[in-house]
């Protein structure tokens, strides 16, 4: 049964950006839409006239009108707004937004006094404007002309998004990596990128600790031969040697503000270089338009999220996530980013909640996996404690399916009126599948609906379309943000077979998901990773959902495995236990008894097994894929794409005793 956990209010559903546009494409086609239901029906339907629709809503400014919205519906291959130039950057900087454009704040240590700098400042759309005018400048000197890669190995400071924008106003193209990256993960990427310019962080700080880039940053004239300029960009707090070429302040020349132009591309011009996480080969580089981003992200953040002028936006990310990209186009809707770079759960676990707090956030974003490690922190966190949060309205989540628990835990402990939406896509379209709706109730452990203009679906074994079932996420008609392509693919194949291969014309994204008769949708996890005990497909998610009823499990990792000789596969569970416990038979039997009753006895794993962490990408994602080739023996090639690499060791030992088990 539907657990509703918020409902909004009448009048807030008057206010809100997804009414106003509803009710003027009402007005504009002479068609009323009774319900979100209808008016996405109608969206993909007819997702010609909806995008050129929301085009002309939102007021994209271009230079040069399409002649055509789209191509074609044949995935791949199709084109969005022929004809149409326009700048990104122009879309943020010539609108005269006023007041508070970026505010930053740096992790503080536990003493402050100790150590030198700034850990919260503010830039306002005026100053941002002349930056990035002047780092124009700087980036023309250089040599930079419309169509070279530049590329950024930074922490989530100011810097990196004016470095970004003076990019896209002249023209060129963005590629990003945090500097946690090391030498090897950031060559992977950039070798491909082959960038004439980076911008580089002299150091940062995580977890009470600075780390410096320096000795990186001293090899990438030998590993990147494309790079002729290296920018070092200062950290707020503390100092660092100059580890480039040239610092960041003589990069951006005399202080005067020179005039700020923005070169016109096409619609389709590559904006966004991203990779995949690669941790199953080389990260593949996914190249994203100027014109889809745009008008994809704007979407979001203004209908689905419900973000304008006077909003605030934090999502917790790094450089190297999607998200970043994703939260910067908040810009255009005259929002103010406020960018958080550091541990969230340092000093303590909620830090990233209090700093919410402060800032007076309207809009906070971060993972599913940080949400349920507040909830399952010891001692509990009483409600009300991490202050009034008197100007949060939407709390945003991704990266992580989050338990029905975890949804119940922000509306008992952060607020009771707020809109908890989950968001659903990813770096391969810049974007989201499935995600918020203001109008729309929560409901505990569901995304609430589908994107407007997204035509998804989910598919059962046979390829039917089904409802109230899980299936395969399906994307059936093109979205504007789908990648132009990926770098050094010339034919296109490497694309085709990642996304349309296993259903000829349909981009198969590799979730596993449910669509509820009531629009809403449960993530269950990557479908390559899906539990498959005698047959019966089971989402990783439902059983990690389970374990949230457990305070004594901190996080989880499950996988299918395939004893020798047979050809069912068994499940392995390997959890990461609090306050010091070490697994026995009474916590086993702990486990086994929950899963059963909030599953069913087919969840029960075969195996458990006790681990030090669970093994996660840099963005935070369980590498469940890793976990399930070292129990069958394969080599995980890619160490580089994983946050804690070193973990793996304890499923080689776990191995070896599933061996000997079946000796």
């Amino acid at each position: 049964m539907e657990e509703i956990l918020w409902r909004p209010s009448e009048e807030f559903v008057k206010t809100t950006r997804m009414t106003a546009f509803t009710e003027w494409l009402g007005r504009k086609i002479g068609r009323i839409f009774p319900d979100y239901s209808s008016l996405h029906q109608w969206s993909i339907e007819n997702i010609e006239a909806f995008w050129e629709s929301y085009l002309e809503f939102t007021g994209v400014r271009y230079s040069k009108p399409h002649y055509q919205v789209l191509n074609t519906h044949k995935m791949p291959g199709a084109r969005w707004f022929s004809g149409m130039e326009l700048n990104f950057a122009e879309n943020i900087l010539a609108r005269d937004f006023q007041g508070p454009a970026i505010v930053y704040y740096i992790e503080k240590p536990l003493d402050a006094s100790k150590i030198k700098g700034s850990y919260s400042g503010e830039y306002s759309y005026s100053e941002l404007r002349t930056l990035v005018a002047r780092c124009a400048r700087g980036l023309r000197k250089a040599g930079i002309k419309p169509g070279d890669r530049v590329a950024g190995y930074v922490a989530n400071v100011p810097e990196a998004i004016i470095a970004c924008l003076a990019c896209a106003s002249i023209g060129a193209s963005w590629s990003s990596a945090s500097p946690d990256f090391g030498l090897e993960a950031l060559c992977d990427r950039f070798k491909q990128v082959e960038p004439k310019l980076i911008f580089v962080s002299t150091h940062y700080r995580y977890g009470g600790k600075t780390y410096y880039t320096g000795k990186i940053v001293r090899e990438l004239p030998h590993r990147l031969p494309s790079v002729q300029t290296i920018v070092s960009i200062p950290y707020p707090v503390e100092e660092a040697p100059l580890s480039g070429d040239i610092t960041w302040e003589e990069f951006l020349g005399p202080a005067d503000a020179p005039e700020l132009t923005f070169t016109q591309v096409p619609f389709d011009h590559p904006l966004y270089i991203l990779f995949s996480s690669g941790t199953t080969g080389a990260p593949k580089c996914i190249v994203h338009g100027t014109g889809g981003t745009l008008l994809q992200h704007r979407k979001e953040l203004e209908l689905h999220s419900n973000i304008g002028p006077g909003d605030s936006l934090l999502y917790f990310t790094t450089c190297g996530w999607m998200m970043w990209n994703w939260q910067l186009s908040a810009l255009s809707l005259g929002a103010r980013l406020c960018l958080y770079d550091g541990n969230p759960a340092y000093p303590e676990p909620v830090t990233l909640w209090r700093v919410a707090d402060q800032l007076g956030v309207t809009h906070l974003g971060t993972s599913g996996r940080y949400i349920e490690s507040c909830m399952k922190s010891q001692p509990p966190i009483e409600p009300g404690s991490l202050g009034e949060m008197s100007s949060l309205r939407t709390v945003l989540y991704t990266g992580s399916p989050l338990s029905p628990n975890g949804f119940r835990w922000v509306y008992q402990v952060v607020k009771k009126e707020v809109h908890l939406a989950g968001i659903c896509g990813g770096t391969d379209i810049i974007s989201c599948f499935i995600l918020g709706n203001p109008n729309l109730p929560v409901i505990a452990g569901e995304i609430q609906c589908k994107g407007l203009g997204v035509d998804v679906v989910a598919l059962n074994e046979k390829g039917e379309v089904v409802v109230g079932e899980p299936g395969e996420l399906v994307c059936r008609k093109p979205l504007p943000s789908m990648p132009l392509g990926f770098l050094n693919d010339p034919d296109g194949q490497r694309y085709y077979k990642a996304y349309f291969d296993f259903y000829a014309g349909l981009w198969r994204h590799g979730d596993y998901v449910q669509f509820m008769p009531s629009g809403g949708v449960i993530v269950y996890g990557r479908s390559d990773a899906t539990l498959n005990p005698g047959g019966v497909r089971i989402g990783s998610a439902e059983i990690y959902s389970a374990l949230d009823h457990l305070d004594f499990i901190k996080g989880s990792v499950v996988v299918g495995w395939k004893p020798p000789n047979q050809s069912d596969e068994v499940m392995v569970l390997c959890v990461v236990l609090s306050g010091g416990r070490t697994l026995n038979d009474s916590i086993e039997q702990e486990i086994r008894r929950t899963i059963r009753e909030k599953c069913s006895p087919r969840h029960v794993p075969h195996y458990i097994f006790q681990i030090s962490e669970v093994p996660i990408t840099r963005s935070g994602k369980t590498v469940e894929l890793s976990v399930k080739a070292i129990l069958a023996g394969k080599t995980v090639s890619n160490l580089t794409a994983l946050a804690n690499p070193q973990v793996l060791e304890e499923f080689e030992q776990i191995r070896q005793k599933l061996l000997t088990a079946h000796g």
